[in-house]
């Protein structure tokens, strides 16, 4: 077992994955910038190690002083988290070369997955279902994009290879505006990966997200946890997630989810890993494998009982999975919202100090959150500062938790978007699921 690991995050998640490693007598060491050194999983490490200035540049993405920091205290591992390095490739080789344990996949897994064309190849020749698209990338020759597109059939979508959160993203209807959505594309890749590839896929009209949670470990074994809609978005941005998903065709999901546990096995996966797929008239079609622990990763834990942060901390400490499959039960329902420092409506960025905190609970009430009162919530990263899961014997039931506890939290000081969760856990379209990936942002156009 991992004797030291050290935590190259912040906020909640880095809280959570403290409290993971206490629980398991992991010593733990947590790393931050001059901003956060009044974080609370900071103050509860048994070290911690200022890694540089507030811009992420300076401390989060900064990889030789995270390296430097585990080698000082003499860690054993390094835990990612979720966002900044943890799906980059080049820190976890760099984290191994430097003789320390990544907690998560092998580096050329990250890799892999990592870049959408090599990802959707790999799904393919594991028999995943996948959207159909472009043979790879495509370059900007005229005569190229409008052979691709024509065979896909319109609507398509362009897509960074190397894209995430929305950006390198076009949805193009028609012929005429293809090429120029092209280079506006490439453009947007260029400028925020540093890689201008695209490729076509065919743009799916009202699809859900749903997705599908795996474990494996470095002993043959994978698991699958079930499934989760992750449907309510603003600008690919996810805001409220499921599990299970509702509404899903059965055969449709039992046969994805042993494609996902067969995909693992044929690339060698190791680690939390999440399959993402859009789902559409009783099909799958992946797009993207998420190779990390997820933000929405508690209301899994929620219906089936299982860590999944202590299960990572146990695959790279070289143990078998504490679950076979037959050992999975799936009970209940539950709900996720995620809290952000943010006008609830206008969505600008509310950094500040919080005057008061109180945090919701009640029987089957969830709170993963770094606040506190009196903390200063800093306009460096992302504005999430929490999540509130609820859970229930059903959906309804999760869903009235939910408003509840809502009801109930108070974040003064500062602007949150609980308003918006609390008009949305209510609204008929999501009470009913008749709802897209579309569903927030058009009720967002005409004032949910």
């Amino acid at each position: 077992m991992l004797k030291k690991v050290l935590i190259a995050n912040r906020g909640e998640i880095a809280l959570r994955i403290l409290r993971a490693c206490k629980e398991m007598g992991i010593r733990t060491v947590a790393v931050h910038s001059v901003a956060d050194r009044e974080l609370m999983h900071v103050r509860l490490a048994d070290e911690s190690v200022c890694i540089g200035g507030n811009s992420p540049g300076e401390s989060y993405l900064n990889i030789p002083a995270i390296i430097s920091a585990a080698e000082i205290t003499d860690a054993m591992g390094i835990h990612p988290g979720y966002g900044f390095l943890s799906e980059n490739a080049d820190f976890a080789e760099q984290v191994e070369r430097s003789g320390f344990v990544f907690i998560g996949p092998r580096p050329d897994t990250i890799r892999l997955m990592g870049n959408k064309v090599s990802a959707k190849q790999a799904m393919i020749d594991a028999g995943v279902p996948i959207v159909p698209g472009s043979k790879g990338t495509v370059s900007g020759a005229a005569g190229e994009l409008l052979e691709a597109a024509r065979a896909i059939g319109y609507p398509v979508i362009v897509k960074a290879a190397s894209g995430g959160g929305g950006r390198g993203m076009q949805v193009v209807h028609s012929e005429g505006a293809l090429l120029n959505a092209v280079h506006i594309a490439q453009a947007e890749a260029r400028a925020a990966f540093g890689d201008e590839s695209v490729y076509l896929e065919k743009y799916l009209e009202n699809p859900r997200h749903i997705e599908i949670q795996v474990l494996a470990d470095c002993h043959g074994n994978v698991v699958h946890l079930g499934d989760r809609d992750c449907s309510m978005q603003r600008r690919h941005q996810k805001v409220l997630e499921e599990a299970p998903a509702s509404g899903i065709e059965p055969k449709a999901r039992d046969a994805v989810l042993k494609a996902c546990v067969h995909a693992c096995h044929t690339i060698g996966y190791r680690g939390a890993g999440t399959f993402e797929f859009l789902y559409e008239n009783g099909q799958f079609y992946f797009i993207e494998m998420n190779t990390r622990v997820q933000v929405e990763h508690p209301v899994t834990e929620m219906i089936t009982g299982i860590d999944i942060v202590r299960e990572q901390l146990r695959i790279a400490s070289g143990l078998p999975l504490s679950v076979a499959q037959d050992d999975v039960a799936l009970k209940g329902h539950a709900v996720e919202c995620r809290i952000n420092a943010e006008d609830p409506f206008s969505f600008k960025p509310s950094p500040g100090l919080v005057s008061h905190f109180h945090a919701p609970g009640g029987l089957g009430i969830r709170v993963d959150s770094h606040l506190y009162s009196g903390y200063r919530v800093p306009p460096y990263y992302d504005s999430l500062i929490g999540k509130v899961i609820s859970w229930g014997e059903t959906r309804d039931q999760a869903l009235n938790r939910m408003q509840n506890a809502l009801d109930e939290m108070l974040v003064e000081g500062i602007s949150t978007n609980i308003p918006l969760h609390r008009r949305l856990v209510s609204d008929a379209g999501l009470r009913q699921l008749d709802y897209s990936i579309h569903y927030l942002e058009e009720r967002l156009k005409a004032s949910l």
